[in-house]
């Protein structure tokens, strides 16, 4: 595996710029329901509420968040590795 803290590349990747909360966290959730245990998932999402309440509300349900990076355009991507069902 990549370094974790550059290099990893995300299994599946949603963008869910183009909704509001509390939509967001239900789009990202129904995304890394697909996956498997153990792969990660990257989710771009908007500044304010989404980067206060997604990461936070992710490991409120026990995934590992590795990363969130601002892609200095208004914009965050989460890195998250989904940890159970």
């Amino acid at each position: 595996m990549a370094d974790e803290n550059n290099a990893l590349t995300p299994d599946a990747t949603v963008d869910i710029t183009s909704v509001v909360c509390p939509v967001t966290f239900v789009k990202a959730k129904m995304a890394i329901e697909e996956l498997e245990i153990g792969q990660t998932l990257a989710v771009r999402m908007n500044d304010g509420e989404p980067i206060q309440n997604v990461p936070r509300s992710f490991k409120d349900e026990g995934h590992q968040v590795l990363r969130v990076s601002d892609n200095g355009d208004g914009t965050w991507t989460l890195l998250v590795r989904k940890a159970s069902e």
